[in-house]
């Protein structure tokens, strides 16, 4: 197996996969436009999208656990392209709903098995630092696959859109096919579904690790999903004037997540994501409630987001220790704490901003990161690592 083309394989597919869930957001109102509706109800393709996604999360782990890694990449790679490609000729909302959720399947499929792939080939030594890597390369599709999209869709269309991310996922498929090892994979061939759950959830420190993880996307996504908010009301900013801030956040976002592949390697890792997370939960709550210039706000956002997004990376690495046999199992109920962080820090963030402005939402970010800081501290032992 030649681990460079695999990494590469791997990397463009999470980059590709990512992009597929994210690129509704520029296109939503030319869909509503073209099939007669309103953005509120084209909006819903994205929701069906993103149910389906996490479905798939939870479902793939132990098929990927018991079956084997480069199946399932196969399967979801393909089923991503064919959805993409085919939502290129939808006649009208619905068809294109249905395939989207198809693209929900395909999608949620990748990160848990690849990011077990990843792990059960690469010698422990240089393991964390490369799926920091791999993390922040798939954040990148935020900062720069995002607003490629959104140009190809000003320049042919939004069908055009979705022919220029489907091409690139079916090509994704086919390195896949000749890059994906045919050796690796799960070492315990026999299938089990829900004896895998129990088994993970049964251990304490994975427990601890997703409580920590979820109360710490409830604070990146409270400060993320409020900042543009914030900025247009606060500063009196246009909707098109947020955007290059917005993307000097995202950058923040891939070069914390790539310093967490660092810190990973530390012995020292589970103090330092205290740390990192305490700092950018009172970055958050200095954002909010203490008014500053408009460049002094993008420079705390984007700390903000960085000292947020370590931890992350830190997280995945050591579910990937303690997970043993059902590493993707582990990544996908990481990834199942994650979202739900993320709708918990977007729903109580919308709850707090109207029951009290924005500083009820740079309280909440330093409120669930306290709460993560103490899970780390008294809860997540430092596992043994597996080689």
């Amino acid at each position: 197996m030649n681990q460079k083309r695999f990494l590469a394989a791997v990397a463009l597919a999470f980059f590709s996969t990512q992009g597929s869930a994210l690129m509704l957001a520029p296109l939503l109102v030319a869909i509503a436009a073209e099939f007669e509706t309103s953005v509120a109800v084209a909006g819903q393709v994205a929701t069906a999208t993103f149910a389906a996604w996490a479905v798939s999360v939870v479902t793939v782990g132990p098929l990927s656990d018991s079956l084997g890694r480069r199946p399932v990449a196969l399967a979801g790679l393909s089923l991503l392209s064919i959805s993409v490609l085919a939502s290129a000729l939808a006649p009208n909302l619905w068809t294109l709903m249905a395939l989207r959720v198809l693209t929900g399947l395909g999608g949620g499929m990748i990160p848990p098995n690849g990011l077990a792939a990843v792990v059960d080939v690469v010698p422990q030594a240089s393991r964390a630092k490369i799926v920091g890597g791999l993390i922040a390369f798939t954040t990148l599709s935020s900062v720069i696959g995002v607003p490629l999209v959104a140009l190809a869709a000003d320049l042919g269309g939004w069908r055009v859109s979705f022919v220029a991310v489907g091409s690139l996922l079916a090509a994704c498929a086919v390195l896949n096919w000749f890059w994906f090892p045919k050796g690796e994979g799960a070492r315990d061939r026999s299938f089990s579904f829900f004896s895998r759950y129990r088994s993970l959830l049964a251990l304490p420190v994975l427990r601890a690790i997703l409580a920590a993880n979820f109360a710490q996307r409830i604070a990146f996504m409270g400060m993320f999903s409020y900042l543009a908010t914030y900025m247009i009301d606060a500063y009196g900013m246009s909707v098109g004037a947020v955007a290059l801030p917005l993307t000097f956040v995202g950058v923040g976002t891939v070069i914390g997540s790539y310093i967490g592949g660092f810190v990973a390697s530390r012995n020292d890792r589970m103090r330092l994501i205290a740390i990192s997370a305490s700092c950018g939960g009172i970055a958050a709550l200095f954002l909010f409630t203490v008014d500053m210039p408009v460049w002094a706000v993008i420079v705390i956002a984007t700390g903000s987001t960085a000292l947020l997004s370590v931890p992350w990376t830190v997280l995945i690495t050591v579910i990937t220790e303690v997970s043993s046999q059902s590493r993707a199992t582990g990544v996908g109920l990481l990834g199942v704490s994650n979202q739900t962080g993320a709708v918990g820090g977007a729903a109580l963030g919308g709850y707090l901003l109207a029951a009290g402005g924005f500083p009820g939402v740079g309280y909440l970010c330093l409120g669930a990161v306290v709460f993560s800081v103490v899970v780390i501290v008294f809860f997540l032992r430092e596992p043994a690592r597996s080689l």
